[in-house]
């Protein structure tokens, strides 16, 4: 049975991130979790807004993000805020070093999801908006608003 990338396996997503940045590139990353850790997120039991990552000793790691602990977990739970390894290839590690060695380039979590049953996590290597970069968008986005609903009558 295939499993596709769907709105049904979709777990958790950071609209925030769009909003404060410019997102250049996107990287589909695993997360090494423990037991309880996984069962959580099976329950969409996660929060990445205020989610992060930082790349040290070549090993990249997700800092800040919520994982609740399991209702079953007893004494065997997990700290909800632990720094969480992300695996990925070593090209990819190096390419976003030197990306991220750029004055205000940030990489964030984008979209948490279950992939062939195994926790996925889509970063994005973002630059920080101005606050009147936010305005702009914020203005085309109600004008297209707009245009969709004239268009939208006229049918």
């Amino acid at each position: 049975m295939k499993i596709k990338h769907n709105q049904d396996n979709l777990l958790a997503t950071n609209r925030k991130a769009s909003h404060d940045y410019t997102i250049l590139n996107t990287y589909e990353a695993g997360i090494a979790l423990t037991g309880t850790e996984i069962k959580s997120v099976r329950n969409a039991r996660i929060n990445i807004k205020d989610g992060f990552v930082t790349i040290r000793n070549g090993q990249a790691y997700l800092n800040n993000v919520y994982i609740d602990e399991f209702d079953q977990g007893n004494r065997y739970n997990h700290d909800p805020l632990r720094q969480r390894s992300l695996l990925l290839h070593k090209k990819e590690i190096r390419k976003l070093y030197k990306e991220v060695k750029e004055q205000g380039i940030t990489i964030v979590p984008l979209k948490v999801y279950i992939k062939h049953g195994f926790a996925k996590v889509l970063i994005g290597v973002g630059k920080g908006k101005h606050q009147y970069d936010k305005r702009n968008d914020l203005k085309k986005k109600d004008q297209q608003r707009e245009i969709d609903r004239v268009l939208k009558r006229r049918r």
